[in-house]
């Protein structure tokens, strides 16, 4: 599922948050920040290190937006160079993450190791399908693409109008001026909204017709908690031992 987090101009990180978010979304990490009319990266799949450097790099560089990406990885090579954010059509001067399941047209194909995400940042994106984003029409045509996921696109290209652009902002949540995704920035404890059971503390989808323990939309535990892949609420159950057949000509 992943956990996007952004920040505003100006805000401070909270680091113990991403922690949480990178512990429940391991499969590699990246951040952008917006400064002096350049966009400085950094990607690893260590994230203490990632983070450490985020938190250094941002406090150096306080003034302009910024993000920063932890991938739970559904489609794609689990490496680094699947780590958001990613350049949009290879140009440095804008790079975009995204959280969520993005439509068939850009799933890797047998033998393309890259991600979704990915392949929309290199192949799909850059020829502005649905027109410039600073447009009504563009805008509402790439949110409509995007359906339930989020995206956040940072530039330093004259051609866009604001540096930063956030599609799917009422799909997460705002919190001490910063904004995720989800709800992974919690200690897991945390995640889960106990009173309101048809609402799955990860993703946040509302489902009155959930019929199993887990989400219909990510795959959430609604007991323990995990992805559906780590789920431990039911063991593998033992297989029977085979039954011998009887001997021909016996009965």
């Amino acid at each position: 599922m992943c956990l996007l987090t952004y920040y505003p101009a100006g805000a401070a990180i909270d680091t113990r948050a991403l922690r949480f978010g990178a512990e429940a979304n391991p499969d590699g990490h990246g951040f952008a920040i917006v400064t002096g009319g350049r966009i400085i990266t950094g990607h690893g799949m260590k994230a203490h290190t990632v983070i450490a450097t985020f938190a250094r790099t941002r406090a150096e560089h306080p003034d302009g937006p910024a993000l920063f990406h932890s991938r739970y990885a559904t489609r794609g090579a689990i490496d680094l160079s699947n780590c958001h954010p990613f350049r949009l059509g290879g140009d440095a001067r804008t790079v975009l993450a995204h959280n969520g399941t993005l439509p068939k047209r850009v799933h890797p194909r047998a033998y393309d190791r890259r991600s979704d995400t990915r392949i929309a940042a290199e192949d799909y994106l850059p020829g502005q399908p649905f027109g410039p984003i600073d447009t009504v029409a563009g805008a509402r045509g790439l949110a409509g693409w995007l359906g339930t996921s989020k995206l956040v696109i940072l530039t330093v290209d004259p051609a866009y109008a604001h540096t930063a652009y956030l599609f799917g902002e009422r799909a997460g949540q705002w919190v001490g001026g910063i904004w995720y995704s989800n709800r992974s920035y919690l200690p897991p404890d945390q995640r889960w909204l106990v009173r309101r059971r048809t609402v799955c503390g990860y993703c946040l989808d509302r489902d009155l017709e959930r019929t199993s323990r887990y989400c219909r939309a990510c795959g959430w535990c609604f007991h323990c908690h995990s992805a559906l892949s780590h789920c431990t609420c039911l063991s593998t159950p033992p297989r029977p031992a085979p039954t011998a057949a009887p001997a021909p000509g016996l009965t």
